[in-house]
């Protein structure tokens, strides 16, 4: 039987198990993919405690699959759907969830897989990827500017800190002490975190892109003279907008996967998996995200 982590409500890591499931059918405009690998987010264990993204609505339908970016095989299509052709190799963001054995997946949130890019990174990059590489585009800054980046040693600032070197900025990362070597590895200025950090930051700023939110994104506004180059992806819309700055806003599209995948091919964007975990131990993959250890970006990998 197929097999699926998830969570049977709300609340904390005791509401998580390893359970058989169904095999998916797709729907029309659906592809069923057989899971390579399923990448792991914060997003993730928040949704458990009954997180809802910006304009979700609706109640939590349990046992909830936890994963919002996988990548495979197209094992199975649905009604209408004519690319992918099954034995594909794609990522994408899933419609219910991907740390399992297989995932549905819609035609408009998923792009092929290059040859040049492992299933292991494609799987970092329907949120992570794209969260980074949206929130860098939407502050607009130019070439030479300088943009700081909070939460830099994390799976969206890892990439965000590199996405936004290949745009030609100077790059500023806020990161904890521990994370300096890996800050200063992507070629970013370490600004180490704890109080009194923006009296550490070198220079003048002109764009922060936030992945902490609360006291960190409000300190961070006062860095800036204008404040329309605030943008977070850490922090609620009434959070942000009150200190004049917007959320990040998404780009779902198929189109969007493709150019972050092109980054990796081309080397401009390391998505530095630091570490993978078989679908058996989802639950460590999970806390090593969730209490804060994790050193870019964490990876769940299925067996083929």
């Amino acid at each position: 039987m197929p097999k699926a982590y998830v969570f049977t409500r709300y609340g904390g890591p005791e509401t998580e198990a390893l359970v058989e499931v169904e095999r998916p059918v797709p729907g029309p405009g659906q592809v069923l993919v057989a899971v390579r690998a399923a990448g792991v987010n914060p997003v993730d264990w928040k949704q458990r405690t009954g997180y809802r993204r910006p304009g979700e609505t609706g109640e939590g339908v349990f046992p909830a699959v936890f994963g919002n970016e996988v990548s495979g095989v197209v094992e199975e299509t649905g009604e209408g759907v004519t690319e992918p052709a099954v034995g594909d190799a794609v990522f994408g963001q899933p419609v219910e969830g991907g740390y399992s054995t297989y995932a549905l997946l819609s035609t408009d949130l998923i792009a092929a897989k290059p040859d040049g890019l492992s299933f292991t990174d494609a799987a970092t990059l329907p949120v992570a990827g794209v969260t980074a590489y949206d929130g860098v585009r939407q502050i607009g800054l130019s070439p030479g500017d300088t943009l700081l980046v909070t939460g830099a040693g994390g799976g969206v600032g890892v990439a965000a800190v590199q996405i936004a070197r290949s745009f030609g900025l100077r790059v500023l990362g806020l990161a904890s002490e521990g994370k300096r070597d890996l800050v200063e590895s992507l070629g970013a200025t370490h600004v180490p975190s704890g109080d009194g950090w923006t009296t550490r930051v070198p220079g003048t700023v002109d764009g922060v892109y936030d992945l902490v939110g609360g006291d960190v994104l409000a300190e961070a506004a006062t860095l800036l003279t204008d404040r329309t180059r605030l943008v977070t992806a850490g922090a609620p819309p009434a959070e942000v907008e009150r200190l004049g700055g917007a959320r990040v806003v998404r780009d779902r599209t198929s189109a969007q996967l493709a150019a972050v995948a092109a980054l990796v091919v081309s080397g401009d964007l390391d998505p530095h998996v630091t570490d993978t975990f078989p679908l058996e131990r989802a639950d460590e993959a999970l806390r090593t995200v969730e209490e804060g250890h994790a050193r870019g970006k964490i990876v769940i990998e299925v067996a083929g």
